[in-house]
């Protein structure tokens, strides 16, 4: 897979050119997934921590979407902005990536999520109040739920979730990186996720995001933390089998060349 392919996009007086984000194996694309990965957790997961009385759920939901949102628009020429390892999974499903750059990503993400929760961390550790063992903004389900969900409600529920967000990914992302509007919805997709699943689950859709505050959450937010893992997984595997049926491989679907208007 050679590095630096480019694809051009017309408008207008000139052109301009994209980077396929299939052809990026160099340390730029591995960088912009860590960094992605370490706002999104340090962002999405201090609303929860820091700010949750405050903004309420529909508030946490926003930010995580409106981060996803800024990140696609400043990394998804140079990576994808994937930031999320069921969306990495979800393009390898979709043959978008091979195997091994799929494992760099999975690596940058979740170094990435440790590396945003440790800043939380120590900004959580700043502010009198604030608990960190067995919470800090990490996933859970039975009594660590609001609504008491059980082990198969929050894995079918997980499931779900992540489905629509990389469904939505793979959809918007059809033929090159996430460019022009394409972060509008993909941001919406998470902000949505999460006002459904912040009541059921505190809402993974993301195995680096529940890993890195379950490292310094401990406790039951670890015991519990195969779920967030598998599950999420699991959604992203089957959006791209199923947007394989609904998107057949045609023009302009990430396998093989297209014509300069395809993009």
């Amino acid at each position: 897979m050679p590095e630096g392919k480019e694809t051009g996009t017309h408008s207008g007086a000139g052109t301009k050119r994209l980077r396929d984000p299939r052809t990026l194996e160099g340390s730029e694309a591995l960088a912009a997934e860590c960094l992605g990965t370490l706002l999104l957790v340090f962002f999405g997961v201090g609303a929860a921590v820091l700010a949750s009385e405050y903004i309420g759920t529909l508030g946490i939901a926003l930010t995580f979407g409106l981060v996803l949102l800024a990140l696609a628009y400043s990394l998804g020429a140079v990576s994808g902005c994937h930031v999320n390892p069921a969306v990495t999974l979800g393009m390898l499903v979709a043959k978008r990536i091979d195997l091994t750059l799929a494992v760099r990503y999975w690596a940058a993400q979740v170094v990435g999520a440790i590396l945003g929760a440790l800043l939380l961390f120590l900004v959580a550790k700043q502010v009198p109040g604030i608990e960190t063992d067995d919470s800090f903004g990490s996933n859970g389900f039975g009594d660590r739920s609001a609504v008491q969900i059980n082990t198969f409600g929050a894995f079918t529920a997980e499931i779900v979730l992540t489905f629509l967000l990389v469904f939505v990914v793979l959809s918007v992302t059809h033929r090159v990186a996430v460019t022009g509007f394409d972060g509008l919805p993909i941001g919406m997709a998470l902000a949505v996720v999460h006002l459904v699943g912040i009541p059921l689950t505190g809402t993974s859709v993301n195995p680096a995001r529940s890993i890195g505050p379950a490292l310094f959450a401990g406790g039951a937010a670890l015991t519990q933390l195969w779920l967030f893992l598998i599950a999420p997984l699991v959604g992203g595997a089957l959006a791209a089998v199923v947007h394989g049926l609904t998107h057949p491989a045609t023009l302009g679907t990430g396998h093989g060349e297209k014509p300069d208007e395809a993009y």
